[in-house]
């Protein structure tokens, strides 16, 4: 747990430093002054002067700031109560407004060109995705594994062993293809193609809304061999005997043809598992003792055999071409998730807060990094390039505080031809604070609850 929160700071961070370092850059060529620029928050343990800008590290190793002259300035003139900033040479208040528009703007459009250049990267180098077939089970068929009925996927006429070649335009040869159409997809009817006993048969399925994810379900799952791929070691399947290549045959006296016949039998919670394997052409028995944790899944350690893609490798230009692709596509998938909190998605389950981020970062680093260094590292990069469009979407939202609520103000004040009024701008902040303290607290209630479901 140590290692992932970790992990999940430092790759917040790298962020979050970004964001700051595009207005400290912005701010530095629009003539503003910048008085300090902190790695982390709070009191300040580090720190030196370089050219008039104090650069810090501080004790709370959660984010950072670019502090830009003008906040005295400001200070002093709401105390005053005065109707303008007063002019001085280097504030943030004294710049013509598109130079403080820029300014304001450079954070997330860092961001944005921060994830084209990762993702261009990890084009460039190659990565994998780790999947399976596009044949399909019905969770509503294993209802001792899913408490789930009533499905798109069975009102639509799909049934377990179906294999899904086409949705929409889109040929389809993995699993992970159908993922990422579905989720992309509540309440939008999709034309799928599947190929059932030789015949190829077209099928309407509207994908529902997971309101605890906000993203589409249509109610299946992967069909999986069970044939083991890695087996944990010191696990209950290692000591039974098992290994690499193992096919596993029956559980319990119930044939087992995929993953979910296993986990069907394993439901029941029984003490012990009786397994017949097909292990290098022979047929044995083993014999498992499962262990169940606190939620009463059971950990048999195993994987089965999963299907690898490659991906990459093709070149500086159409490396760069697929970063950009991929990041505009993260960007109006963003855009499009804001419309689906107002759909009656569960906000505490959906909007994850600083604290649930950190630990997905983690997590996702912590894992890939099992596999190698170069696994790791992708796949902490590829998501830290999702969570920097997020940053960068959500600051430029009219929000007071946020970089877009700043710019709509400046934006207001060249239509008005008037300059900053302290009272007004500050009443606006206020706005802002009061907003970004519900959403803290809104996020942070859900993240809490989410780190105690996780044991």
């Amino acid at each position: 747990m140590l290692k992932t929160i970790l992990l999940g700071i430092i790759g917040l961070d790298i962020v979050v430093l970004v964001h700051e370092l595009g207005h400290f850059f912005a701010a530095k060529l629009s003539g503003v002054e910048v008085e300090a620029f902190s790695i982390g928050m709070g009191k300040k343990l580090l720190f030196f002067s370089y050219r008039g800008t104090e650069y810090r590290l501080s004790m709370l190793p959660v984010g950072g700031y670019c502090k830009m002259k003008g906040e005295e300035q400001f200070s002093r003139a709401l105390k005053e109560k005065d109707t303008s900033i007063p002019f001085e040479k280097g504030s943030l208040f004294s710049v013509s407004p598109i130079k403080r528009i820029f300014t304001y703007l450079a954070g997330p459009l860092a961001n944005f060109l921060f994830s084209i250049v990762v993702l261009s990267f990890i084009w460039l180098f190659g990565f994998t995705i780790n999947t399976y077939s596009n044949k399909i089970l019905l969770v509503s068929d294993y209802p001792e594994v899913y408490h789930s009925a009533d499905n798109p996927a069975d009102k639509g006429g799909l049934k377990s062993g179906d294999t899904i070649i086409e949705i929409g335009d889109t040929q389809v040869t993995n699993y992970s293809q159908i993922q990422d159409i579905v989720y992309q997809s509540p309440g939008k009817p999709l034309t799928f193609l599947v190929l059932r006993e030789g015949n190829e048969i077209p099928l309407v399925i509207t994908p529902a809304l997971d309101k605890d994810s906000g993203a589409g379900k249509i109610g299946i799952a992967p069909y999986i061999e069970p044939v083991i791929e890695m087996v944990k070691p010191a696990s209950a399947s290692s000591i039974a005997g098992l290994k690499t290549g193992d096919r596993i045959l029956e559980a319990n006296g119930e044939r087992v043809e995929n993953y979910l016949d296993l986990l069907k039998a394993v439901a029941a919670r029984p003490k012990l598992l009786k397994l017949k394997v097909l292990s290098d052409g022979i047929r044995m028995d083993k014999t498992l003792v499962p262990v169940y944790n606190d939620s009463g899944m059971a950990d048999l350690g195993i994987s089965f055999k999963s299907l690898t893609i490659r991906k990459g490798q093709s070149g500086t230009i159409d490396s760069f071409k697929n970063g950009t692709l991929e990041t505009v596509n993260n960007f109006m998938l963003t855009i499009k998730s804001l419309g689906l909190l107002f759909t009656g998605v569960h906000l505490d389950k959906a909007v994850s807060g600083p604290i649930r981020i950190t630990y997905f970062v983690g997590e996702v680093a912590s894992q890939g990094f099992k596999s190698g260094i170069k696994t790791g590292l992708t796949n902490l990069f590829r998501f830290l390039s999702v969570i920097s469009i997020a940053l960068c979407f959500a600051n430029l939202l009219p929000i007071p505080i946020f970089d877009g609520g700043l710019i709509l103000f400046t934006l207001i004040t060249i239509v008005r031809r008037k300059g900053v009024n302290p009272v007004s701008f500050y009443r606006y902040q206020s706005v802002g604070m009061f907003i970004l303290l519900v959403i803290f607290l809104l996020t942070t209630f859900g993240d809490i609850s989410f780190l105690f479901s996780r044991g």
